[in-house]
């Protein structure tokens, strides 16, 4: 799989699924996920309340529409809330390789990610860095390209920086 990065936004990504840093609750929030569901429309909440009507655990991804958005679908993951206490790496880890898990599912072959956990969630941000790039690397799929959207240049730099390693 390609493993590559891009500075732009995660809502405007020709692939085949966009991955969505979610809430517990699915049913929408701030940053990544506000962005998402404002672009994509009312269809990815309302099926986020049809197919997760208790929400959706830490660490565990499902899928939905893209609604309004490039992508088909919207793959949705809940990511550890570092600054709340949740700050077990195996559940950071666990977000990537279940996203790819269902991108399999859905036959997805190009999938953009955000770095999970790293904004308002406070994941340290060098960690949340090699835990993509190393799960995105190291986890068997069928999904051909992984793009890591970075949301400005200090995010891009470091992406950067870490894949070429």
């Amino acid at each position: 799989m390609d493993v590559s990065v891009v500075k732009g936004d995660i809502t405007r990504q020709d692939v085949d699924a966009v991955v969505n840093a979610a809430n517990g609750a699915m049913r929408g929030g701030g940053g990544v996920d506000g962005a998402i569901h404002r672009a994509g429309g009312p269809a990815v909440l309302e099926d986020c309340i049809t197919r997760f009507p208790d929400g959706l655990a830490t660490g565990d991804a499902g899928w939905t529409t893209g609604g309004d958005l490039p992508a088909r679908w919207v793959i949705h993951t809940v990511g550890p809330n570092y600054g709340a206490g949740q700050r077990d790496r195996g559940l950071l880890v666990s977000c990537y390789r279940r996203s790819l898990e269902v991108a399999d599912e859905l036959g997805a072959e190009a999938v953009a990610f955000p770095l999970i956990s790293a904004g308002v969630y406070r994941w340290p941000f060098d960690d949340a860095v090699d835990a993509a790039v190393e799960t995105l690397r190291n986890t068997p799929t069928r999904v051909r390209e992984a793009r890591l959207v970075a949301f400005d240049d200090q995010a891009y730099d470091a992406i950067a920086a870490r894949l070429a390693t």
